[in-house]
């Protein structure tokens, strides 16, 4: 039985071009054995990474395209609610296509939709910055304790997560109202002499958001800080460096990356929240996530629904470009 070729015997004019690698390949195992390292490692590895992207194309790619194609389509009374952006006309017998940019240009001269877009961007984000205070210091403690304890504190910020979040969020109803919990609490204790306004406020909103969210800030943080080599701060002590400072010089700089994927991960649910503020906020303010909902199904103007959908989603790439910017360059710094 032939043995294979080697890699020296193959001919010159075969390596030097492009396929080159792969006419190597191929004399060197044979037809069988080239056939098993393809189903190995070519075939097996293409198999694994068109999982996720799959996954992508069927609950993201697609219905995308389908919103950005309803996006520039106009409105009209049929089902569904929208002309169609290629149609076939049987009067010049040709295909006609409707491209409207109006839609787009509606929502950068309407007042309503402005001032929507930015007390959204502003709702998510001074809750995200209320549960970045509150969650460090909650995964410091956390990195920091026992492991027994740790366990148990890590059980406790999940534990929300086994009931539903309309009941968790409606369960605020029942707190903040004139004559719920809180305000009856404080009258007991002789604080106030009439209720407290609490309830369908930006201040509910922000409970809310806060409440709900908290965990996704504090479990990123905590993932981060738990790795933290603790020798640094020991040598900082050793130097001189009081505990702030090794704080602000060390552990602070190390958990920016856990800080920006908490953030973006409050940040971004947030912007187009519709649960909270509808159960909690004010009527006179929508955010985007009510006004969505409302030009879907109220107004039926599918339409600038959908380029409400995409100039929100483009709101969000933003951030998310900028933190793979920086990940980037964290890993360039630390090779």
């Amino acid at each position: 039985m032939a043995r294979p070729a080697t890699t020296s015997q193959v001919p010159h004019h075969l390596t030097s071009g492009r396929l080159g690698p792969l006419f190597s390949l191929f004399y060197r195992f044979g037809p069988p054995r080239w056939s098993q390292y393809v189903l190995q490692h070519w075939a097996g590895q293409r198999l694994v990474i068109a999982v996720p992207y799959l996954w992508l194309l069927l609950f993201f790619v697609v219905p995308f395209l389908i919103v950005l194609k309803i996006s520039f389509s106009e409105v009209q009374i049929a089902m569904p609610p929208y002309a169609p952006l290629i149609q076939w006309t049987e009067e010049a017998r040709r295909l006609v296509v409707t491209f409207n940019l109006n839609n787009y240009l509606f929502l950068l001269t309407d007042d309503l939709y402005v001032s929507t877009f930015l007390y959204s961007v502003q709702v998510a984000a001074v809750s995200t910055v209320l549960c970045l205070l509150i969650g460090y210091p909650m995964a410091y403690a956390i990195a920091r304790a026992s492991p027994t304890l740790r366990n148990l504190y890590l059980m406790l910020i999940i534990l929300p997560f086994w009931t539903s979040f309309l009941l968790r969020v409606y369960a605020w109803v029942g707190l903040l109202k004139t004559d719920g919990v809180i305000n009856n609490v404080l009258a007991g204790l002789g604080l106030i002499d009439s209720p407290l306004t609490l309830l369908y406020t930006d201040f509910a909103v922000y409970v809310g958001i806060v409440y709900s969210y908290l965990p996704f800030m504090i479990l990123p943080l905590y993932s981060n800080l738990e790795k933290h080599d603790l020798t640094l701060l020991e040598a900082a002590a050793d130097l001189g460096a009081r505990p702030i400072t090794g704080f602000l010089r060390i552990t602070l700089p190390l958990s920016m990356p856990g800080v920006i994927a908490g953030s973006l991960l409050v940040f971004i649910p947030a912007v187009g929240e519709y649960v909270i503020p509808s159960l909690l906020g004010r009527t006179d303010q929508l955010m985007i996530g009510r006004v969505l909902s409302d030009e879907f199904f109220s107004n039926r103007d599918w339409p600038v629904a959908s380029s409400v959908a995409i100039a929100m989603l483009v709101l969000l790439v933003i951030p998310i470009v900028l933190f793979q910017r920086f990940q980037n360059r964290e890993l360039e710094v630390r090779k």
